[in-house]
């Protein structure tokens, strides 16, 4: 026969897991059917879907033309067709070393080799060198896009393997680069 001890603590433990079930029913009762979607329109929300929209916004000051436009702050690039139209904007990783602000042109591209942190990359873009340190875009073809170490001197600014497909195509040899501030 348990002793008063036992049937309290085993007591205490149907009561937390009768309380625990009840709230995952609430909550799962409560849940959206689609988590992705935002159920809320308050002014937080649309406020930052506003300001994603203005990041993802062509910058005025980015030259005219068919280009590629890189933004080291907002770590983000642009393709741009002849009439200025985006045909793709992505999120970047950049390297440790950054170029300076102005116009470049690609100037070599390769297919697959190994990245300066060792990593198997592809579709390397090429357009300056800072230090001695190569500047280009490239996507690691483990889909990584790693922080840059500050103690390596690397120039790979990291893309996701589907955004580099579209730079491979778009920037051939003399594609125009601006980089922004």
């Amino acid at each position: 026969m348990p002793s008063n001890s036992a049937t309290f603590v085993a007591g205490l433990t149907a009561a937390a897991l009768t309380t625990v079930g009840f709230l995952a029913f609430q909550a799962s009762a409560s849940a959206p059917a689609d988590l992705a979607k935002p159920q809320r329109s308050g002014a937080p929300a649309k406020a930052a879907s506003a300001q994603r929209e203005r990041s993802a916004a062509l910058p005025d000051d980015s030259g005219v033309g068919e280009r590629v436009v890189y933004a080291l702050g907002g770590d983000r690039v642009w393709l741009v067709g002849s009439n200025d139209e985006v045909k793709r904007t992505f999120k970047v990783a950049p390297g440790s070393v950054d170029p300076l602000p102005g116009s470049y042109d690609v100037s070599s591209r390769s297919g697959a080799v190994t990245g300066t942190d060792g990593t198997p990359i592809e579709h390397v873009v090429r357009f300056t060198a800072v230090d001695g340190v190569t500047i280009g875009f490239s996507a690691a073809l483990d889909g990584s896009l790693p922080e840059a170490d500050p103690t390596v001197k690397t120039g790979g600014i990291r893309e996701t393997v589907a955004d580099g497909n579209a730079m491979w195509d778009f920037a051939t040899i003399g594609q125009r680069i601006i980089v922004i501030p």
